[in-house]
């Protein structure tokens, strides 16, 4: 019997495991670690952002992949030893002949001063439901979507955000009494998808008359008063903040010597195989340097290719039947951008000498098609 650990149940783990599923032998054990009773569906709490979803909808319980013959294990993990391929979580230790270590990013609001003291991190259930409350109310003033640190996974979220919530303030006919900003530490949107894709956005905000700040990183949050500071001396006041906290490698992971603490896990491009044998990683815990020198985007789509991939050469290595698969890099990404209206771009992240990615005329078959997404990754697993 083979026994197969994935350390976090997030997209990636959760495609790795059901894969391995399907092409392992019953009496082969899949064990999935997570510290949360939940899955979150995280391209949905844009959604739950702005009220056209419930917390209900964007969530299921872990417990239903036991139905699947898949072993849940809920809570931390105290430990990882890449070594011998073990897993610590509370009392227990675990051992496989593979381990997929799938944490994804720590979210660290701590890390810049006062920031956590703001409840607009709507890269959580509880900060997009903050966010939606405050949006319901507001009829007057400035709404600010921070970017306060890089890298961030969803490379298009804090812009599809800004949109997203122009669209909900045009709909409750305030927009010509509320400003919507973004201020951003990354110096241009979506930059590593090319030149021509970051104008686009650009191009988008103009027209929604959202005003965008580049090359900005917060100093400190003032909650109290409801200003931002940044080092160039710039006070910026709001009356409703939506953000994207910093993030960092959890610290299991570092501690287990697969990542600096300032950094992310090397890995094998094609395999995702750290440098310990028959351990890999995949999703937002990974740095993988691209050919231009900046890094893979941290994005549902890789996370969720690189699991089945990873299940694929772990599947292959157990069993033999199959030649082993690689990661080529392709992914492709939608666009929230309000109104019923979604953009679309495809590419190769991995091409030489830099991505090529084509951006596609937004329309609302583009909206149509995520949400299409959404009911089909509910529907084939729970």
């Amino acid at each position: 019997m083979a026994r197969v650990l994935i350390a976090g149940a997030g997209v990636g783990g959760l495609a790795a495991a059901h894969r391995l599923r399907r092409q392992l032998a019953t009496s082969d054990e899949i064990v999935v670690f997570d510290q949360s009773p939940m899955h979150t569906f995280w391209p949905s709490l844009l959604w739950l952002m702005t009220g056209t979803r419930h917390s209900d909808q964007v969530q299921r319980p872990l417990a239903a992949l036991r139905e699947q013959n898949i072993t849940v294990v809920r809570g931390p993990i105290t430990a990882i030893e890449p070594t011998s391929k073990a897993v610590v979580s509370g009392d227990a230790r675990w051992t496989g002949d593979a381990l997929i270590i799938a944490l994804g990013a720590d979210l660290v609001p701590s890390l810049v001063p006062g920031l956590a003291d703001e409840p607009g991190n709507f890269y959580t259930v509880s900060g997009a439901q903050a966010v939606w409350e405050q949006l319901q109310t507001m009829d007057q003033g400035r709404v600010v979507v921070l970017i306060s640190r890089i890298p961030f996974k969803c490379p298009a979220a804090p812009y599809e955000a800004a949109m997203l919530i122009d669209g909900v303030l045009r709909k409750r006919r305030h927009r010509n009494r509320v400003t919507v900003e973004v201020w951003a530490s990354e110096p241009a949107p979506m930059a590593v998808a090319g030149s021509a894709v970051s104008q686009a956005v650009v191009d988008v905000l103009t027209e929604r008359n959202i005003a965008y700040h580049p090359r900005h990183v917060v100093s400190e949050v003032d909650a109290s008063a409801r200003v931002l500071r940044f080092p160039e001396e710039t006070a910026v006041a709001y009356d409703l903040l939506a953000y994207v906290p910093p993030h960092r490698v959890p610290a299991v992971v570092a501690e287990a010597g697969l990542a600096p603490s300032d950094g992310w896990v090397a890995v094998d491009p094609h395999t995702l195989e750290t440098r310990f044998p028959d351990v890999f990683a995949i999703g937002d815990v990974t740095g993988i340097p691209l050919a231009l020198g900046k890094p893979l985007p941290k994005a549902g789509v890789f996370a969720h290719r690189e699991g089945e991939v990873v299940a694929d050469i772990i599947a292959h290595r157990i069993t033999g039947r199959e030649p082993e698969p690689t990661f080529d890099g392709a992914g492709e990404c939608f666009i929230e951008m309000g109104r019923g209206i979604a953009g679309f771009a495809r590419g190769n992240f991995y091409a030489e000498p830099t991505p090529s990615v084509r951006a596609y005329k937004p329309g609302r078959h583009w909206h149509a098609g995520k949400v299409a997404f959404e009911r089909h990754w509910w529907a084939q697993w729970w």
